[in-house]
């Protein structure tokens, strides 16, 4: 590997001490996914992990969630091998769940396959998904798709009611590791992001409730 920083490094430095990394997903924090949005990705996990917190659940995606991401961006190999003792030392015997539903939401989410290359080693590759990304990467070139974060969005706005109260999206955002004013290693500042390019681009509305005092924002 060269001389630059490795995935494993960026976990270390993001708070490792001993134990399984603890970070929230989808940053440098990649941060959580306790991930409202990501839960739409994730619904069945809890069902499938009996006895098993929703937080320490949540927290091993998370730290799965961001480590296969950086292995994506950095186009590295992983293994299995690798995973359980970077990521998910203390709780190996979850993986199989844990890496179902992490590699689903990958697919969902930000339209990125995993794929086994060696059946023998348990090793994998990330690809894009053919016919879901359409290039759509950040303009520095090394960002990941966000067609599947805009799908997730308006499935908020969606869910909280078309027009969606501004608050409520950022909390749902919030929980999945995306937060307003932060920079995002994936999405970029996400009021900029929500408010300006998608709305410049026709992807979202987003306007003052009427008669609103303080002033009141929504999305639709």
């Amino acid at each position: 590997m060269s001389e630059r920083s490795k995935p494993e490094d960026d976990l270390q430095d993001a708070g490792e001490a001993h134990g399984p990394v603890e970070v929230p997903l989808l940053e440098a924090e990649v941060g959580d996914s306790a991930f409202h949005l990501a839960t739409y990705a994730l619904a069945s996990s809890s069902a499938n992990v009996e006895a098993l917190p929703q937080e320490i659940l949540d927290r091993m995606m998370a730290n799965l969630m961001k480590f296969l991401l950086l292995k994506y961006r950095a186009k590295e190999l992983t293994s299995q091998a690798e995973m359980l003792d970077t990521v998910l030392r203390d709780n190996q015997e979850h993986f199989p769940v844990v890496f179902s539903e992490v590699s689903e939401c990958l697919q969902l989410v930000f339209g990125v396959d995993v794929k086994e290359v060696d059946p023998a080693e348990h090793t994998y590759i990330l690809v894009p998904t053919l016919g879901l990304t359409c290039d759509e990467m950040l303009s520095d070139g090394e960002g990941l798709p966000r067609a599947g974060f805009l799908v997730l969005v308006l499935s908020v706005i969606m869910r909280f009611g078309d027009p969606a109260p501004e608050e409520a999206v950022w909390g749902a955002l919030s929980r999945m590791g995306v937060y307003v004013g932060r920079e995002h290693c994936i999405f970029g500042e996400p009021r900029e992001l929500l408010t300006q390019v998608w709305v410049q681009e026709g992807y979202l509305s987003y306007q003052q409730v009427p008669d609103s005092h303080p002033a009141r924002y929504e999305f639709l």
